[in-house]
């Protein structure tokens, strides 16, 4: 129970930091919003390994993710 309950609460903080790029993505490249959703997991990816500006607790959370992943997260937002 509790680790179903680590998991949910994991989950929610992962769709909250997604949120946070995709807004600071979409700063940088207007663009973004007609993308595919594939197209968008591929590059917020990208933008996490080369200098998304996230707490060390937050990138660690979000290393995790695979580009399926964060397609997956973003599907459900």
């Amino acid at each position: 129970m509790l680790q179903e309950k680590r998991k949910d609460l994991d989950h929610e903080r992962q769709k909250q930091v997604l949120q946070k790029m995709v807004s600071e993505l979409s700063r940088l490249e207007p663009d973004l919003y007609y993308q595919s959703t594939s197209a968008v997991a591929q590059r917020l990816k990208s933008y996490l390994r080369k200098g998304a500006q996230l707490s060390v607790d937050d990138r660690s959370l979000m290393q995790k993710l695979s580009v399926r992943d964060i397609e997956m997260l973003l599907s459900l937002h």
